[in-house]
């Protein structure tokens, strides 16, 4: 935990904030005091206001919001690292290019001759301080050639490179394997020990604990409980506050007050023919290497796969081979005994209804001029040839099932949360009634009651006769605990793979070893 700023006063502040949108306050009434060296924290569920609040800070609100209160930042620029990365990242630019406008910006003031050297220099030492490793490949990389997690360190790479004086940090550890989400947390106490205020908005409990001075809990727009991290956690006032540090303690305690008891265990490894089966898979990016290497592995119906291991460690290329999205790749992927085409196009409407995807970054993959409920009853229109109003109808069930109502459903994607928008997305592919189902850290931007109701919706799907195989990607080991069985990744290829009592009790692999022993501390 940082230590306070002896002396200055905020450098950020936020008075009686309240935004509405078509009538509807999404924040109503919130407080915010930035403090240099120190880490300010709002939790909450998804849709609360946390990011509405967060994007105050650099004047930014929704289209249309009608705003009232006070928002004042001191004299200085605000860094702002996003739970989406890839938005605020110019696809048709290099990495290097990118970070080396910013940094040209920062040694103007030197002789010209010495301008070059020092913007290469703070670029690989801002990459270097984000714990991006390999910083010198990643700047000729584009952004859609980075993983979810490598986008994320880029961003706070631009955000260091700004020497802002607050940073507003959005889900940063969001698809973080353990090692690296730790490494995060290092280099955000760091930023907090040079004077920096850190704004953090984030589900991921242990790290606010762990990282934050004052943490605010907000609920429905507002802020229902506020205080010092330790004051909060030993005693917690509000329900909802028990509520949510309920879902993070439930190894340590029983259910109090009828609260939801923790998802089932999925059941043991199925034996039979193979479902979905991946043969010596080899994938690159044009230009960068190979980014998996000779990956195989078997997917049965009835089964969950978790596939971890740290970001940029080619999970998602390896899902994204399995599902038709990326063609570049040697090797085999097959359903039923037989080979799938490479590229997504080439795949017939039954294979594309086998074999769904559900995306790390959902608002890439919604049309922002489109209600929700429009989207999704379009996948069963499309895939099983079902009617507009009987798909409609069935689309509003699946939404609701993923605790989405009616009012949710009828909005357009951007009026929606990210975790919101990621139930959005599951339910979209569930209505193609997919054989198997590829979710790439589909739980890794929602709160602990919602993460705990999204895996025993999926438990409950694998449980089903006609259910969906899984196969999960993911950097939670928590989550991953509950697949039968886990495949290992490190640097493009599957060092170990096995059923998941025996991988997460006895690791073999050095790396799982690692994985494991990080996730415990």
């Amino acid at each position: 935990m940082s230590e306070a700023a002896s002396g200055p006063g905020p450098v950020a502040e936020i008075r009686g904030l309240r935004v509405e949108i078509d009538g509807r306050a999404v924040v109503d009434g919130v407080d915010l005091t930035a403090r240099p060296g120190r880490v300010t924290a709002l939790v909450g569920a998804s849709g609360s206001g946390k990011t509405t609040t967060g994007l105050a800070l650099l004047g930014e609100y929704p289209a249309g919001a009608r705003v009232t209160g006070d928002v004042r930042v001191a004299e200085g620029l605000v860094g702002y690292v996003p739970q989406h990365p890839a938005s605020v990242l110019n696809p048709a630019r290099r990495v290097g290019a990118l970070l080396r406008d910013i940094a040209r910006d920062r040694v103007r003031s030197l002789p010209r001759r010495a301008r070059g050297a020092a913007a290469r220099e703070r670029v690989l030492a801002a990459l270097a301080a984000a714990q991006l490793p390999g910083g010198r490949s990643v700047l000729t990389r584009y952004p859609h050639q980075l993983s979810g997690g490598q986008q994320q360190r880029v961003v706070l790479a631009q955000a260091l490179l700004l020497g802002a004086r607050v940073v507003v940090a959005d889900e940063p550890t969001t698809g973080q394997d353990a090692l690296t989400k730790r490494r995060i947390v290092a280099e955000l106490a760091a930023v907090a020990r040079q004077g920096i205020a850190v704004v953090l908005l984030s589900h991921d409990l242990p790290v606010v604990r762990e990282l934050a001075d004052e943490v605010l809990v907000m609920k429905e727009g507002r802020v229902i409980e506020s205080g010092a991290v330790e004051d909060v956690w030993s005693a917690p006032r509000h329900p909802w506050t028990r509520e949510l540090l309920y879902g993070e303690e439930q190894a340590a305690q029983a259910p109090r007050d009828g609260a939801d008891a923790a998802p089932p265990v999925l059941p043991t490894v199925p034996s039979g023919t193979p479902l979905l089966a991946a043969e010596d898979v080899t994938a690159r990016h044009r230009g960068t290497g190979d980014l998996l290497r000779g990956a195989s592995l078997t997917v049965r119906a009835g089964e969950c796969l978790a596939v971890v291991g740290r970001s940029g460690s080619g999970k998602t290329t390896l899902a994204r081979c399995l599902a038709g999205l990326h063609s570049s790749y040697d090797g085999v992927v097959s359903l039923d005994g037989t080979p799938l085409p490479r590229s997504l196009r080439r795949r017939s409407r039954s294979q594309l209804a086998a074999v769904q995807y559900v995306f790390q970054d959902a608002r890439a993959a919604f049309d922002e001029f489109r209600p929700v409920l429009d989207q999704v009853a379009r996948t069963a229109v499309r895939l099983r040839g079902v009617g507009p109003r009987a798909a409609e109808e069935e689309a509003r069930t699946v939404l609701a099932g993923v605790g989405l109502g009616e009012e949710h459903a009828r909005r357009r994607p951007g009026r929606l949360s990210g975790g919101e928008l990621q139930r959005a997305a599951l339910a979209r592919a569930l209505l193609a009634r997919p054989r198997v189902l590829i979710c790439d850290e589909i739980t890794s931007g929602l709160d602990t009651v919602t993460r705990r109701g999204i895996l025993r919706l999926m438990t409950e799907l694998t449980q089903e006769a006609d259910g969906p195989a899984l196969v999960l990607v993911t950097h939670d080991l928590d989550t991953a605990a509950l697949a039968t069985r886990i495949a290992v990744l490190d640097d493009g290829e599957i060092v170990e793979q096995g059923e998941t009592a025996r991988v997460l009790a006895d690791p073999c692999h050095a790396f799982t070893r690692a994985l494991t022993e990080a996730a415990c501390l």
